[in-house]
């Protein structure tokens, strides 16, 4: 029984480490190209537009595919999906560092938002799996803190292998732990299966299509203009196919993503309290991280430090975070973090200016950083533990989705503010349209902090299995 204990206690170490080294490197690529921006340009060439979308190529086809990863790793195998994953992220990753010109590198980091796709909501399954219900919360914290750590020090990570080696780095560091993490994951993750032997393949087009034309629209609305023909297309489109695919899921009887799950108020809430948190989150980011190169003059390796309080927080406070929420629940950390979040940047707003001192930034940084990491460990642990086991692969993408898309609105949204209120003509006018996205910013992740609170506080997560009378009609 010890020896059975033992080598249980084994294979959930080596579930969290390999887990959380690959989230870490999916993760890192939504941001770790921005700083590296005016080198790839200088080495390269291209438009403004191309360089843009070096950027958007990931964040498009790694939203689009997520909840199509997930599905084919319950159809076809959680690890052996998790490992292909894997495998072509990598060999992308190698692509991109040996990109001869603008157009490789795009198409090479569409084929890595690919790879991330399939292995990221793997991610999350293999480990629940994995980790006795008892430690769950801890792991999923340790998980989300190295994750979380990935997405906000993206900036720091590519602006200091850009400034002292060169920026292909930010792609050749991926290699040696794809082709490290390829035999661990073989050997110590245990293979599993969804529930449905099936593909829904008519709620996979509709989803991929519908979320393809609802970001696009999105990555595209700042250069194109929100009234533009592709814009309003690709939201009207996008719109519409994804009300196609609740139709389908409310209808049919095997979906991809079951309509009946949203009956359950911790899987709505915490969903919606992802997608508002990345994107307060992520629109921020994106524009303090520049204020802090444009407007005080710091090198993107200096301006990744200064942000330390807020980015490497999760590193040492989600993992007691996780602890915590299995002791009194997941609804009051979770929610107590977005508030903690909201108020940093309300704090951000008051104090910026073109001469504010690093000093008086501080306590909107720390307190940024402390409800980050709160939200971040709870999340994942109530987002898995919303639905039961046998759907915990698609749960786990569509919360990844929905994050991803909030991150694209976010950076679009805040943005768009920007430019319609300031600029980068001088120090006041980048400040005059910094404050206004912040406090919209804000506002987002405080009505996150609300949609939380509709997650029970007490008592089973789990939507009980109800019977959906729908007509028998089997999944295309």
């Amino acid at each position: 029984m010890n020896q059975h204990s033992s080598a249980r206690r084994g294979g959930a170490v080596w579930a969290l480490v390999i887990t959380s080294v690959a989230g870490f490197m999916a993760a890192l690529d939504n941001l770790v190209v921005t700083t590296a921006l005016p080198s790839i340009r200088a080495d390269l060439g291209g438009a403004l537009e191309d360089l843009e979308w070096t950027v958007n190529a990931y964040t498009l086809t790694f939203a689009v595919l997520l909840m199509f990863g997930a599905a084919l790793g319950d159809r076809f195998g959680r690890r052996r999906l998790f490992m292909a994953g894997l495998v072509v992220f990598t060999g992308a990753s190698a692509a991109a560092a040996l990109a001869p010109g603008i157009g490789a590198l795009i198409v090479a980091r569409a084929v890595q938002g690919t790879g991330a796709a399939i292995m990221m909501p793997l991610t999350l399954t293999l480990l629940t799996a994995a980790v006795p219900a008892q430690r769950r919360g801890a792991a999923l914290g340790i998980f989300s803190a190295v994750t979380g750590l990935a997405v906000a020090c993206g900036p720091l990570i590519g602006g200091s292998l850009t400034e002292h080696i060169a920026w292909q780095w930010i792609f050749w560091l991926n290699v040696p732990l794809g082709l490290a993490l390829l035999p661990l994951a073989r050997l110590r993750l245990t293979e599993s299966y969804g529930p449905n032997s099936r593909l829904d393949v008519r709620g996979t087009l509709l989803a991929s299509a519908g979320l393809f034309g609802v970001v696009y629209a999105l990555v595209n609305a700042n250069a194109d203009g929100w009234t533009s023909g592709p814009v309003l297309t690709g939201l009207i489109a996008g719109t519409a196919l994804l009300g196609g695919f609740v139709h389908h899921g409310i209808h049919n009887r095997n979906p991809m993503l079951p309509m009946r799950l949203f009956r359950s108020r911790a899987f709505t809430g915490i969903n919606a309290a992802s997608l508002l948190m990345y994107l307060g989150m992520f629109g921020s980011i994106f524009l303090l991280s520049q204020f802090l190169q444009t407007v005080v003059g710091y090198s993107p390796t200096e301006a990744g430090l200064r942000m330390l309080p807020w980015t490497a927080m999760p590193m040492i406070v989600a993992p007691i975070a996780g602890v915590l929420s299995d002791r009194i629940g997941g609804r009051p950390v979770v929610a107590t973090g977005l508030a903690l979040q909201a108020v940093g940047l309300g704090l951000y707003a008051l104090v910026l200016s073109p001469d504010v001192s690093y000093t008086a930034q501080l306590p909107a940084l720390i307190v940024s950083g402390i409800g980050m990491a709160l939200y971040f460990a709870p999340a994942a642990h109530l987002a898995m533990s919303s639905v039961r086991p046998a759907e915990q692969g698609i749960a786990s993408g569509a919360n990844n989705a929905l994050r991803e898309v909030g991150g694209a609105l976010g950076v679009a949204v805040l943005a768009s503010v920007f430019s319609a209120q300031g600029g980068y003509e001088s120090a006041s006018a980048f400040v005059d349209g910094t404050v206004p996205a912040l406090w919209i910013g804000a506002a987002a992740v405080a009505v996150a902090a609300l949609a939380a609170l509709l997650i029970p506080s007490r008592g089973p997560l789990v939507a009980e299995p109800v019977s959906d009378k729908v007509p028998a009609r089997a999944s295309v």
